[in-house]
């Protein structure tokens, strides 16, 4: 299992640099929009306050999957990864393939989304 939880500390930090690296790319796109009087200008005005929505939307939701990230890592270091963090049984392999953030087992994300 050792070797596993390698691989999967690799894939944790590859991703998270990743997502560090899109975060500073979102903040460049949150930048000040210019102010333009002309009628083209207005245009192009509303677009880049748009853009910048959409950045923020951006920046905020990769901050969350970096703080998900760092949290596998932890789990990792703490050698609790792979664990759910609701019952303790082990998250399906598969699971972690697809989002190797994941805290929960199959079982309990559906109790956690439905009431």
């Amino acid at each position: 299992m050792a070797n596993a939880y390698e691989v999967m500390r690799i894939r944790l930090d590859t991703e998270l640099s990743q997502t560090i690296a899109a975060i500073e790319q979102a903040k460049r796109s949150v930048g000040t929009v210019e102010l333009d009087q002309s009628s083209v200008g207005r245009v192009s005005r509303i677009d880049a306050f748009q853009q910048q929505e959409l950045a923020k939307v951006l920046q905020e939701r990769l901050n969350v999957r970096k703080r998900k990230l760092e949290a596998a890592l932890n789990r990792v270091e703490l050698g609790a990864y792979g664990l759910c963090c609701a019952c303790q049984c082990d998250v399906d392999p598969a699971r972690l393939d697809a989002d190797p953030a994941a805290v929960f087992c199959s079982v309990c994300v559906v109790g956690q989304t439905n009431p």
